[in-house]
């Protein structure tokens, strides 16, 4: 982290200790005059909601001046992107959100362009997938699982709120095979909507359920499931006792991640602007109150960590789907 960046939270700290923060940051920190997002869906969704809270969060810390939103659902988000290349000298002032769906939407030939064709500005935040059981299943681990499996591979069904081959199911898989067994063999039952999933872990329809790990957190809080592994590197704060796949021995790590794009041949000082603004925004609480409200992870990724971030979901994901027969 740069000194400068440092120097500012020192300075923000200092500042509200005495008692003389304002509602954001000083005048002097405005780092764009203004930003349009474009939301590839529609109202209501993952990335509508991202796109108005990081516009939220930039607009009263001081970041930026004002936020616009513009949602053009259509394609699968291929639209939203199809728009911003063709229009790309005329749209330096867009972001769009985008998501995992941009890797395996592009992959499966959804849209014909990918993540390369356009100007990668930054992966802002994430929400890892978790695995879980019913509150009264006699299952309590990942190895539980396993060997329940194992015992019974056809019995042994693992749901999802999305279609064969979407994500739910694709983490399924991922976490099956890195545990040695044959990701072919699992058998995944998808469910059109996160809460007939849910019902169907709880009958015993399903042995256990592919979910999103806010998702798990909020169900595990409210007594229903009981969340047996995740896919995050380290333990996650927001459930502190639910032990990551890697500590059970299963090498795999996954997260749904949110960022930004910019149109292509955009000037590497606009660039480099929209850059310095979003890293500055993590650290001031106007980002925190909105992360914590929406339950989001902090995943940064900029430049071209972020293209190298893209790149080994987009191989991984690619490897699955040839071997799961979706490619």
């Amino acid at each position: 982290m740069s000194k400068f960046t440092m120097g500012r939270r020192a300075l923000i700290a200092a500042v509200a200790a005495f008692g003389l923060a304002g509602p954001g940051l000083s005048d002097g920190a405005k780092v764009l005059d203004n930003v349009h997002f474009l939301i590839p869906g529609g109202a209501g969704g993952g990335w509508d909601g991202t796109a108005r809270g990081t516009g939220e969060a930039l607009t009263k810390a001081g970041l930026v001046g004002t936020a616009s939103y513009e949602n053009m659902s259509g394609g699968g988000g291929g639209k939203a992107i199809g728009f911003l290349i063709e229009n790309a000298d005329s749209n330096h002032e867009t972001l769009m959100v985008n998501s995992t769906p941009i890797v395996i939407r592009s992959l499966t030939g959804v849209f014909p362009h990918n993540f390369r064709d356009l100007t990668l500005v930054s992966g802002t935040i994430g929400d890892y997938a978790a695995i879980v059981v019913g509150k009264d299943s006699p299952i309590n681990s990942m190895q539980d699982l396993l060997a329940a499996f194992d015992a019974d591979p056809s019995g042994t069904a693992i749901g999802g709120g999305s279609v064969p081959g979407g994500m739910d199911h694709l983490v399924a898989a991922m976490v099956m095979e890195a545990a040695g067994r044959d990701a072919l063999s699992v058998k995944y039952i998808p469910y059109d909507a996160g809460g007939k999933a849910m019902a169907a872990v709880l009958s015993g329809e399903i042995v256990a359920l592919s979910t999103g790990f806010s998702e798990a957190v909020d169900l595990a809080n409210a007594g229903e499931v009981k969340i047996i592994g995740v896919t995050a590197d380290d333990r996650v704060d927001t459930a502190p006792n639910a032990l990551t796949m890697k500590e059970q021995g299963i090498d795999t790590t996954f997260v749904n991640w949110r960022g930004f794009f910019a149109a292509p041949g955009l000037p590497e000082e606009k660039l480099a602007t929209y850059q310095d603004a979003i890293a500055k925004m993590y650290d001031t609480p106007e980002w925190e109150a909105v992360r914590a409200r929406n339950g989001w992870v902090n995943i940064h990724n900029s430049g071209d960590d972020f293209l190298t971030f893209l790149e080994e979901q987009e191989q991984a994901i690619g490897d699955l789907m040839k071997k799961l027969g979706f490619l």
